[in-house]
């Protein structure tokens, strides 16, 4: 299991809009071969910012399998308007787990 933590910088006006937008988008996502699974979290000390957790069977059915599938089109056109700049995407994998 692979997972992607991803970024968001909302603009401020966007909050709340960003939030709904999110309830269609992660609808798009869960559609894409190898996603497991989605956590999203709001920041309490910077609230323009947002993290999505998602889990993956692999790194390419992300980077590969969504982010060149028209789904991947289709998160970016809910989503984008609300960016204030581009998210930031990593992949972790897990070590030790307790």
């Amino acid at each position: 299991m692979i997972l992607e933590i991803a970024t968001f910088d909302i603009k401020k006006q966007s909050q709340t809009a960003f939030i709904n937008a999110f309830e269609e988008a992660k609808l798009v996502v869960s559609k894409s071969k190898g996603f497991l699974g989605l956590e999203f979290q709001h920041c309490i000390e910077i609230p323009t910012k947002f993290v999505v957790l998602i889990q993956w069977e692999t790194l390419e059915d992300h980077t590969i399998g969504f982010r060149e599938s028209p789904l991947f089109t289709q998160w970016r056109a809910i989503l984008s308007p609300h960016f204030q700049n581009p998210p930031v995407a990593e992949h972790f994998q897990t070590i030790n787990k307790i």
